[in-house]
This record gives C-alpha cells, sequence and structure tokens, in this order.
C-alpha cells in the first residue's frame, strides 16, 4: 500500500541564525529512510504526469519505484539515462513549477518530493560508486561544444555517450558555467559540480579553458580544425541596469559580477585574494532567483541589514518559493511594491542612500502581471552602502558579431530552428540562455539534449 500521507518527508535545514553566516549547504538531504519513506507516497500512476513537466524526461516513476525498493544504484542508472547532472537539478530545478506541479498527489496534499529523491539518490552515487563511467567506442565524427555551462554540458554528456569526439571551449578558468560562478556554494556545492565534471571527461568529454570564443577562436576557426558541428550554450552573462542616476557610483554593481567574484573566485573566503565589498546595508534590486542569491550572500559576507527591492508584491516574485522562504528566514528585509529612481552618493563618490518610489499594481501587462505604476509623490530614501542590479541578462555579442551569417532577434538572442535548434549557419547549433535569454538549468539542459539529438540524427543521414 502506498504511504497516503499528505505531506512530504522534510527535508533537513540548517538553523536559519546558523547558516546566515556561513557558506555551507543550507538543506542537508534525506537518510536512507528519509528516502525510502517519500518514494512510497509515490502512486506509480500509469500515464506518468510528472514526465510532463520534466524538460529531459526523466523517468521519474521507474527511478522512485527503485528508492522505495532501497535499490539506489539502479535508480541512479534509470536517472543518468536521460539526465547526466542529477545532483544539480536534484538541487537548483523548480519542481515546483515542473514535475512537481503535475503529481497527482499534489492535488490533495503535497506532491511527492521528486526534486529531493534525485539528490538523495545522486549523491547517494557519489559517495558509493567505485567505479565512473567508460569511455564508448568512438564513432570517428567531431562536435565542437562553446560553453561548459548546462546546456554545453548535456549536449557534450549525450553526444560522447553515442561515441563522438567532443571538444567543450570554455570562456572561464573552470567548467560549470553558471553552476559554478551564479548560484552560491550553499545552494550548490561546487565540489557537487566538479564530479559532474569529472563525469563527462570519463566519457571522454574534452574541455578547453580559458578559450573566449570569437576572441582567441572563431566559429570558423573551429569548424577548420576538422569538426563536424558546433553546438553554442554560451548562456547570457551580460548584465542589465536601470539607466538611472548613480548607477556609475562606487559601491553599484550588477548581480553577476558579484555572485561571481564571491563563487568563482571564492570571494567568500578568506585565504584568497579576490576584492570584492563586504558591506554593512545592502540593497538587492530584482525578485528573482539571482536577487535571492545575491541577497543571501550579503548577509553571509556579513551586512546587517540586506533590503530586497521589488517593484510588485511578493505574490508576484519570480523567485522559488522555497528561496523567498529561507531568505526571510535567514533576516533578508523585502522592499516590495517599490522602485528605485535614484542612487545618492556622497562626497566621495560612493554609495551612502537609494532613493525609491512607492508603486501600485495596475491592469496586466503583455507578460500577464499586473503592471506596477509609481504613485507620484511616495519617494523615500534607504541608507545603504552598495547596490546590486539583479535585473537580467542577455547573450553576449562577441560571438555572434565575430560570426558572419549568425543571426540574432532583437534581444540579442540567437535565432534557431524550433525542432532542431540549428542556427542560420549550417552545422551550427545553439540553446540555453543563448537562445532564450536568461532561464533555469534544467531549462537549458533540456536544450543540449534536443540539440545532441537533432546533430545526430543530421550526421548520421
Amino acid at each position: 500500500m502506498p504511504n497516503m500521507s499528505l505531506e512530504k518527508v522534510a527535508m533537513p535545514v540548517q538553523d536559519p541564525n546558523v547558516r546566515n553566516r556561513n557558506f555551507e549547504e543550507v538543506a542537508l538531504g534525506y537518510t536512507k529512510e528519509m528516502a525510502m519513506e517519500e518514494a512510497t507516497r509515490c502512486l506509480n500512476c500509469p500515464k506518468k504526469p510528472c514526465m510532463t513537466g520534466c524538460p529531459v524526461q526523466v523517468r521519474i516513476p521507474e527511478f522512485i519505484t527503485q528508492v522505495a525498493e532501497g535499490n539506489f544504484e539502479e535508480a541512479y542508472k534509470i536517472i543518468t539515462t536521460t539526465n547526466g547532472l542529477p545532483a544539480v537539478c536534484g538541487r537548483v530545478c523548480p519542481q515546483e513549477s515542473q514535475c512537481e506541479s503535475k503529481c497527482v498527489r499534489g492535488i490533495k496534499g503535497e506532491p511527492v518530493a521528486i526534486g529531493r529523491l534525485e539528490r538523495f539518490v545522486a549523491d547517494y552515487h557519489m559517495a558509493n560508486a567505485t567505479s565512473g563511467a567508460t569511455k564508448p567506442e568512438s564513432n570517428g565524427k567531431k562536435v565542437a561544444v562553446v560553453g561548459a555551462g548546462p546546456a554545453g554540458l548535456t549536449c557534450a554528456g549525450d553526444l560522447a555517450k553515442l561515441g563522438y569526439e567532443v571538444t567543450i571551449f570554455e570562456a572561464f578558468h573552470k567548467a560549470g558555467g553558471v553552476l559554478v560562478y551564479g548560484i552560491p556554494e550553499f545552494r550548490l556545492p561546487k565540489a557537487i559540480v566538479q564530479k559532474e565534471v569529472e563525469n563527462l571527461e570519463n566519457l571522454g568529454v574534452k574541455i578547453e579553458t580559458n578559450m573566449v570564443i570569437g576572441r582567441v577562436l572563431s566559429i570558423d576557426e573551429i569548424m577548420e580544425m576538422g569538426f563536424d558541428s558546433v553546438f553554442i550554450g554560451s548562456g547570457a552573462g551580460l548584465p542589465m541596469f536601470m539607466g538611472i542616476e548613480g548607477e556609475s557610483l562606487v559601491g553599484v554593481l550588477s548581480a553577476n559580477e558579484y555572485l561571481t567574484r564571491t563563487n568563482l573566485m571564492k570571494g567568500y573566503l578568506d585565504n584568497y585574494d579576490t576584492p570584492i565589498i563586504k558591506s554593512k546595508k545592502v540593497a538587492i534590486v530584482g525578485g528573482g532567483n539571482v536577487a535571492m542569491d545575491a541577497a543571501r550572500t550579503a548577509m553571509r559576507l556579513g551586512a546587517d541589514e540586506v533590503y530586497v527591492v521589488y517593484r510588485r508584491g511578493m505574490e508576484e516574485l519570480p523567485a522559488r518559493a522555497e528561496e523567498v522562504e529561507h531568505a526571510e528566514e535567514e533576516g533578508i528585509i523585502f522592499k516590495t511594491l517599490c522602485n528605485p529612481v535614484k542612487i545618492n552618493g556622497d562626497e566621495n563618490g560612493r554609495v551612502k542612500s537609494m532613493t525609491c518610489i512607492k508603486m501600485e499594481l495596475g491592469e496586466p501587462d503583455e507578460s500577464g502581471r499586473r503592471r506596477p505604476i509609481a504613485i507620484e509623490g511616495s519617494e523615500f530614501d534607504i541608507d545603504v552602502d552598495t547596490v546590486i542590479m539583479s535585473l537580467g541578462t542577455s547573450p553576449n555579442p562577441l560571438l555572434r558579431t565575430t560570426t558572419e551569417g549568425l543571426e540574432a532577434n532583437k534581444w540579442g538572442c540567437l535565432v534557431v530552428n524550433e525542432d532542431t535548434l540549428e542556427t542560420t549557419r549550417n552545422n551550427v547549433y545553439a540553446g540555453g540562455d543563448a537562445v532564450t535569454g536568461a532561464a533555469t538549468v534544467i531549462l537549458a539542459m533540456g536544450a543540449g539534449k534536443q540539440a545532441a539529438k537533432a546533430i545526430d540524427e543530421k550526421l548520421n543521414k
């Protein structure tokens, strides 16, 4: 008989008043017993609605059945037939709006904790596996991948399993993309990412770092090196700003830069000399997951007061509910229904405060959300010494402006065939944030899988 409890098995977490001053992982993970108990809540529905919400089509009921029976390695094998980064996905995927949103157990209670179970299985494998993946026999064809983020890693892994000789060209000094530069250690330990990257290297994937494509090599030069196809998964790393007075003051920076200095460049560790502002009063402008990451990072770097300034209300915050809840528990102050209009500096050109105006919600805009409208005469100041802009990102224009025939839309995103993800250049494919603009890790991974399938089909016609 299935376990008909209406609630998920609770995830053990660090105490909020302890974790908000350290960079150790917040969620501590299930034990074997917890995982098996939660797995028995799955009804193993014949139509498998949960799978319709998964961009990489993880065989969810099958792996959960194995967890319930204590066959954790078998569960891992099932997951990794379609998902090459399960330890990552189990931590950062928005399951509540994807697979878990389709779970029938969510109709009269909480859905099955699919993400927590995926994380448990991946962690169990990492802790207990005695051997890694092995390189398949080569099929003689070569594919280049630009960018070692979620889309690129997924595409590379899928092609390597099919026997392709795959080389990833990564601009940074470390593989992982947003997984290493954007998502903080307390949400996604970098040792986990490194393990996933090592799994790909065991499959034969070569990773060339410090390779800024468009500067060190062009797409044309890569093709001339004997590669049969190229996949572009270069992400969207160009930050946006508001264009208001005071954005050039010392103490104003993008969330991208702030998180990169902290995560990739280890700015939170005392034995690293990475320059980073350790502020006392910080305002983060924006309401997405990146804003939550920046706010919670600022608190851990020693800030006394951290504000999230967002022009809509709490109900409209685009960040995951879990991340908002964790931020509130850790003491982050939410200033919703207000918007910055000016950043004020002191005599030394440093930030001393931010002027905001109160907002109210009007009729829905083109996105379907109610449009924020400024309330005339409602300006007020927040005393801060640092302002972090978390307003979204767009693809860096370097690659498309150095590659003839590679078309982009008005937002700078590469134009692709929706079915194959092939760009306007023959045998050049693209996916993830480089095509969609900033989105989720799992959607980027789904694009990597889609492109790998299309590349294989075309090269084997």
